[in-house]
């Protein structure tokens, strides 16, 4: 009688290799956006055949990761949004909270256009987006957002700023826990900047971050 096959730790070993690879890229498309998959497999220290087996080209290792991207950033709004509290700090744990996604996998922002298609973008960026514009619209019914432009508006603004610093990120001009980036929100908002930096310091504690003070 043969015995059974551990299969089990064949697919421990599978799931630890798949893992690897998409840290990996993370990092080195990051680096290099037009990096090959053998030079992916390489950095990740497996051969060729295991890279292909569970990818079996770059838009599959794309779609990836835009999966893993969408799937934190609906974790984000379902965890850090809290409708009964005051806008503006709730702004700013938004913020705080979504700084860290963003900054993972911030080489698709490099990647959007040419790879993933606007489509797939929107898509993963939907929830976000509604999010804080519903945060914006409470705000500006509650007088402290400025009304200058429409909440949707004033969202994609938000959104570009954030898209702008993340990219900074990449290039090592800017470095950041999430606060400076909320502060910098709250402002652009239509918060004064005091009052800005006062409520990023109070809500960072209750999330883990370093307030923008001592940043």
């Amino acid at each position: 009688m043969s015995k059974p096959v551990a299969r089990e730790p064949m697919r421990r070993n599978s799931r630890s290799n798949r893992a690897r690879i998409l840290a990996t890229a993370r990092q080195e498309l990051g680096r290099n956006p037009d990096i090959t998959l053998e030079e992916l497999a390489r950095a990740s220290g497996v051969v060729r055949r295991t890279l292909f087996g569970h990818f079996p080209g770059r838009a599959a290792l794309l779609e990836a990761l835009a999966e893993e991207a969408s799937e934190a950033l609906r974790g984000v709004v379902a965890g850090a949004v809290q409708p009964e509290e005051p806008a503006e700090r709730a702004l700013a744990r938004f913020v705080i909270s979504m700084w860290p996604v963003g900054d993972r996998y911030r080489m698709l922002l490099a990647l959007a256009r040419r790879d993933l298609g606007m489509e797939r973008v929107t898509e993963i960026l939907a929830p976000a987006r509604a999010a804080v514009a519903d945060i914006l619209d409470r705000g500006q019914r509650d007088g402290v957002f400025h009304t200058h432009v429409p909440p949707a508006v004033l969202s994609a603004g938000l959104e570009s700023l954030t898209i702008a610093l993340l990219e900074s990120v990449n290039t090592g001009a800017w470095e950041d826990d999430g606060t400076r980036i909320a502060v910098a929100t709250l402002i652009a908002a239509g918060v004064p900047e005091k009052r800005a930096s006062a409520v990023v310091n109070d809500v960072a504690t209750t999330v883990g971050a370093v307030p923008a003070a001592d940043a």
